[in-house]
């Protein structure tokens, strides 16, 4: 992707592979070994959400232009990660986890998340996941 990049001379593809590929580089160098697929999938997710992160801000300042930067970058990063759950996917997921955990109230979000965070990984936005879960239980199933 690097190289076709460089072949199209498209700064902002290049950049974000080339931002991935350090982080993955120091990861590796931290870790002591070279990193499998699902740590190599973490790293790019971490990624995305710094993107996500970023680009709220700059939202907040009004730039537009580096906005407009970060979701290109966005775009491609997305690219790598698997194809995402809808939020009525999780909806359903969440619910079956609230059953088998046999959780009633909000207090026991901690177990659902525990039980149902290892299944989803990879699959869907945990800050999402927590979201749902604690609507679910709001309601009182």
């Amino acid at each position: 992707d690097l190289k076709e990049a460089l072949r199209q001379k498209d700064e902002r593809r290049k950049n974000a592979v080339r931002l991935v590929k350090a982080a993955i580089q120091n990861a590796e160098i931290e870790q002591g070994h070279p990193l499998n697929d699902e740590e190599i999938l973490e790293i790019v997710a971490r990624e995305v959400r710094r993107r996500h992160e970023a680009i709220a801000e700059f939202a907040k300042g009004h730039r537009q232009d580096l906005i407009e930067q970060e979701e290109a970058e966005l775009g491609f990063l997305l690219a790598y990660l698997p194809q995402q759950m809808s939020r009525e996917e999780i909806e359903n997921v969440a619910r079956q986890a609230i059953q088998e955990v046999g959780a009633t109230s909000p207090a026991q979000m901690g177990q659902v998340m525990r039980y149902l965070m290892p299944r989803l990984k990879g699959k869907a936005d945990g800050r999402l996941v927590n979201q749902v879960v604690k609507e679910i239980l709001a309601e009182g199933i």
